[in-house]
């Protein structure tokens, strides 16, 4: 059964990218349709953090940080290195603040800019100290009626009793919540919200992080009266002699052939779980499989092959060929596996991380991506590339590691699966983990004597802006440095992930996919992890895989729009005030 229909725009994907072009483009006047591959909407965007790292904003403005025009553009030309494109890091310089402008007077898509989110590397030319990272606003998922039941769901790893924790202020609170009355009082009020929301809808409303983003993001494509089809996949590209024509789809049990006048815009994710080009990109994955991504698993690098069959190609030659991160493999309850990215723990004092062989590698404070490049180094030669992440009974109890939440919630489901490997002594620890005793008795020795004032002369763990922030700002000297001395001692195995791929399509500055030859294929656009990385392989700051996703949508929203125009056609602009809502000035807080 084949059957035909026309728009101005196809859409492939519902993450931030996709949704952030479908949004542009229809405010614009043409014509979207969205389809996803999966029956929920979102993609890894409905998973992550939902920071967004664009310089230069109007929110960053409003906090009393004007930035000049110059040490982005510095700082990314020292962050890419080899892969430095400054046509496109130009376009997403310029058009960030613009995109930001767009959805935060045009759309319910709001954020909030903190003061203090350092770049990863603050202190290298053109870093920052703040006003680049920015977060989704919280949103109430009621507002999507019907529709929050197709939204896709927080990471399981994430979250507590199902329930996603906010950064900064919400997870200091999670983890003062027998230290402090006002945090006893905010977390009860917090978990019983929650609880009301799942017997009544099913899941939490209060959507924060990546969940508000694709939240937010739907309820504007809602408002412009944009159709998205879930469970769709495309099966190809249909071609005309000159260019992309449209894509041919799967939709309620029919192929649907959808002509898209001006233009078919991917945003399928990149390839997280494509095992064949993980093979061929990821070096510590010789086969493939040796490699664990929280993304969706349906993430497997549809948008490349779709755009090689008609000319498009994949940079091989990107120095880091996804954003990787150190992960962890859990059982969840269901007996289903889980990997939980390690983001925060590692910069918490009394926490180490040592190699199968018993030694430290690297300031664990350090961004995730850096740190994987040190796990990488230090096991050169090893069958695999894992490290142990450790720490004292203090400090588990504390802060938590990995998967295991802080005091007062249990700790033996984890040791009974064996995800979290406990010892008495130091020597016990380093038998139940396979590492020599007394190299690991030593390391944690020779780390233990100036930690006690503070110091890591080893590492400088807590040196940098960024591994400040992350540790814990009521210890002094250093946030980030405490001794491991209170036994009993716990590790947890850390492997390979990633939070999204960026080796991708070759694009230009207008987000159009270039073929060999470097001239765009008419009609075909890519944005989000289907288009390589304007970072270059870098990983400089939160958010910059959602801070360009959400810009390259609009730039490609906004060059589609100039196209239909360009081909003589009247757009009838919708009557902005009646179809776009503007809602957060009577509720600034979006809750």
């Amino acid at each position: 059964n084949q059957s035909e229909m026309e728009v101005d725009v196809l859409v492939v994907g519902t993450g931030a990218s996709g949704m952030s072009a479908a949004v542009t483009a229809a405010a614009q006047g043409l014509t979207v349709l969205v389809v996803e591959k999966e029956p929920k909407f979102g993609g890894t965007t409905a998973r992550s953090g939902g920071w967004l790292w664009i310089p230069g904003t109007h929110l960053a403005a409003e906090q009393g940080i004007h930035e000049p025009a110059g040490p982005a553009k510095a700082y990314l030309k020292h962050e890419t290195t080899t892969h430095f494109d400054e046509k496109r890091v130009d376009a997403f310089i310029e058009n960030g603040p613009k995109a930001i402008e767009f959805f935060t007077k045009k759309t319910c898509v709001q954020f909030n800019m903190p003061v203090t989110f350092p770049d990863y590397h603050a202190e290298a030319v053109g870093g920052q100290p703040g006003g680049r990272s920015m977060l989704t606003r919280p949103f109430d998922g009621r507002e999507l009626g019907e529709r929050v039941k197709y939204l896709g769901m927080p990471l399981p790893e994430l979250t507590v009793f199902g329930m996603m924790l906010g950064s900064g202020p919400e997870i200091r609170h999670f983890m003062r919540v027998f230290k402090s009355f006002e945090s006893f009082v905010f977390v009860a009020k917090r978990l019983s919200r929650h609880f009301l929301d799942v017997l009544r809808y099913g899941r939490g409303m209060s959507l924060i992080n990546g969940n508000a983003l694709a939240g937010r993001l739907a309820k504007a494509a809602m408002d412009l009266n944009i159709p998205v089809w879930l469970s769709s996949p495309v099966k190809s590209l249909v071609t005309e002699y000159d260019g992309v024509s449209g894509a041919l789809v799967e939709h309620e049990g029919n192929t649907v052939k959808v002509t898209a006048k001006y233009g078919v815009v991917l945003a399928c994710g990149g390839f997280p779980h494509d095992v064949e080009r993980r093979k061929q990109l990821f070096p510590h994955a010789p086969t493939g499989k040796e490699h664990y991504s929280p993304s969706p698993t349906s993430n497997t690098g549809d948008g490349l092959r779709m755009a090689e069959a008609v000319g498009a190609f994949v940079d091989p030659t990107i120095p880091h060929a996804a954003a990787w991160v150190p992960a962890s493999v859990t059982t969840r309850r269901d007996g289903t596996k889980g990997v939980m990215p390690h983001f925060i723990d590692r910069a918490k004092p009394g926490v180490i991380a040592v190699t199968p062989k018993g030694k430290r590698f690297a300031n664990e404070g350090n961004s995730y991506h850096d740190f994987v490049q040190a796990m990488v180094k230090a096991c050169k030669g090893e069958p695999e590339v894992t490290a142990w992440l450790l720490c004292d009974h203090k400090a588990i109890r504390n802060y938590g590691l990995g998967c295991v939440a802080p005091s007062p919630l249990p700790i033996g489901r984890h040791l009974r699966s064996g995800y979290l490997k406990r010892g008495e002594t130091v020597a016990d620890l380093a038998s139940e983990i396979g590492v020599d005793s007394a190299t690991l008795e030593a390391t944690i020795s020779e780390f233990n004597g100036p930690a006690r004032s503070g110091q890591d002369p080893l590492f400088g763990k807590g040196s940098f802006a960024y591994n400040r922030y992350q540790g814990d700002s009521s210890l002094s000297p250093n946030p980030c440095v405490a001794p491991l001395e209170y036994g009993p001692y716990y590790a947890i195995k850390l492997v390979i992930g990633d939070i999204g791929t960026f080796a991708g399509l070759k694009t230009n500055e207008n987000t159009q996919v270039l073929n060999a030859a470097d001239k765009p294929i008419k009609g075909l656009y890519a944005v989000g992890n289907d288009a390589a990385s304007v970072m270059g392989g870098n990983y400089p700051g939160a958010g910059i895989t959602l801070g360009p996703a959400l810009t390259f949508g609009y730039v490609a929203g906004m060059q589609l729009a100039k196209v239909a125009q360009s081909v003589g056609i009247a757009i009838q602009i919708p009557d902005r005030e009646a179809v776009l809502v503007e809602r957060h000035t009577a509720n600034p807080s979006g809750q």
